[in-house]
């Protein structure tokens, strides 16, 4: 398993930006969460330690528990290509959607296992008696019941899920379900995520949120934007724009933004500097429907400003260990871009960001959302979009479909929009249409969205719900 490295927080920089009563309620949830796990250490167990929005919430999670006096670590599983194959199954089912429609049958159940007990074996070496661990979404369920053999207090995180069920969601609940029934606790975004046969005292709905200090939320000056895109060779000026390219890295030293000749894939030049930008920041995965934004912004070019363009943006394939679709979905971007007419293609772009260096990777993304005129996120389905509440954040106005965590995240009209259906290309470039030239819509828009990420999905939040619950479910004493 991998060690991934936790650099404490104080929890003084959140409080910083809190109303004093709600800063008063994270110091006291903090001096309660010292004296409640002393002695015991809090795990975290996911997937990946880079890409995607667990691994992101994580980083600074734990950072801030830790600087509160918890002891907090964190482990990303190790795992063979067939079982994250199997894994993206299950996180697909769970959405509602087939994925690859490839089983989940006895066969995959004992590749599952399998990798399950190699990671168990080390992972009991580490655990003690009484430590809490949280398992985060399908790929460490099966570990949850070794752990409470060792005497540890486990509690199954899920991310992700579908409002309703159907024949999908129930192969993944009877795949994963022998792992779970004993779980001390269970997490969702959304209480429609939950499956009926979790006991609903085990229970607790906790919504994701954003470190609004992290390096891909914090502040940036307009011209630091603009030097930093165009030092990464993101957008073309006639004259180099003048600005800091330094970022703060989460162990707290200084990074600096790398020339990137090839960020903008098959040769296509980037747009220019003063370009209205309109931005879908995600994973290269189907859920996220890039294929659908791209083919329904061409398609509706003509009715958009002349000087819009629009830029799709996710990972190197090769930095996300467990989404196996990633290089496929990349590749049916770049078909669908290579049917597009010429001028389609020279104000469409796809860009690849470099995951060897995970800090200067969410500073480009602070640096795109915030040069985006519109932020996007057409998913067809979702369990909660923090590529949306970050763009929220930033004052972005955001267009987005109107499925899973995202249907709480944005007040349609007033703080963004949703569409009703994630298909209807017609509506997306509609709505893109009427808000590209609006600048009141547009500023009014975002100011509201940032006012909402404060009031809802700012960390401390996160944090306290997270003391409460863990507290609950370990006590020596509890029902």
């Amino acid at each position: 398993m991998q060690h991934v490295d936790v650099h404490p927080i104080s929890l003084d920089r959140l409080a910083s930006l809190l109303a004093p009563v709600r800063a008063l309620h994270l110091a006291m949830a903090a001096e309660r969460a010292r004296i409640d796990f002393s002695g015991r250490v809090m795990w975290h167990v996911n997937a990946t330690a880079k890409g995607g929005g667990v691994a992101e919430m994580l980083t600074t999670l734990l950072a801030y528990g830790r600087g509160a006096g918890v002891d907090t670590r964190w482990l990303a599983l190790d795992g063979t290509p067939e079982f994250f194959t199997i894994t993206k199954r299950l996180h697909n089912n769970l959405h509602g959607y087939p994925g690859d429609g490839g089983p989940l049958g006895d066969a995959e159940r004992s590749i599952f296992e399998e990798v399950s007990a190699a990671n168990l074996a080390e992972l009991r070496r580490l655990v003690g008696p009484e430590d809490i661990v949280l398992l985060h979404d399908p790929q460490p369920a099966g570990l949850l019941s070794g752990l409470q053999d060792a005497g540890a207090h486990v509690v199954w995180r899920c991310h992700i899920g579908c409002d309703t069920s159907n024949e999908m969601t129930q192969q993944a609940w009877l795949f994963l379900r022998p792992y779970l029934d004993v779980a001390e606790g269970f997490i969702f975004s959304r209480k429609s995520y939950c499956p009926d046969w979790v006991p609903m005292e085990r229970m607790r709905v906790i919504p994701p949120s954003i470190d609004p200090f992290s390096t891909k939320n914090s502040d940036l000056a307009p011209h630091r934007v603009r030097a930093v895109l165009h030092r990464a060779g993101l957008v073309t000026a006639d004259t180099s724009p003048p600005g800091d390219l330094s970022f703060i890295r989460r162990d707290g030293t200084v990074g600096l933004v790398r020339e990137h000749p090839h960020l903008i894939l098959n040769g296509n030049p980037p747009p220019p500097l003063e370009a209205r930008l309109v931005v879908q920041v995600s994973r290269w995965d189907r859920l996220k429907d890039m294929v659908g934004v791209l083919r329904g912004f061409a398609e509706h070019l003509g009715e958009m400003p002349d000087d819009t363009h629009l830029m799709l943006v996710g990972p190197a394939g090769e930095g996300v260990t467990d989404d196996p679709e990633g290089a496929e979905v990349l590749s049916e971007c770049e078909a669908e871009w290579w049917r597009l007419p010429e001028a389609a293609r020279k104000r469409c772009h796809l860009v690849r960001l470099p995951m060897d260096d995970v800090d200067e990777n969410a500073h480009l993304v602070n640096a795109i959302q915030r040069q985006a005129r519109v932020v996007v996120q057409k998913s067809l389905a979702e369990g909660f979009g923090l590529t949306v509440t970050e763009a929220m954040w930033k004052a972005r106005p955001v267009i987005a479909s109107a499925v899973g965590g995202i249907c709480d995240q944005i007040t349609d009209g007033q703080d963004g929009l949703l569409l009703d259906d994630p298909q209807d290309v017609d509506a997306f470039a509609k709505h893109l249409a009427d808000l590209l030239p609006d600048d009141r819509q547009c500023a009014a828009m975002g100011s509201a969205a940032r006012a909402h990420v404060q009031d809802r999905f700012i960390g401390d939040l996160h944090l306290i719900q997270f003391g409460e619950l863990l507290s609950a479910f370990s006590a020596p004493d509890r029902v």
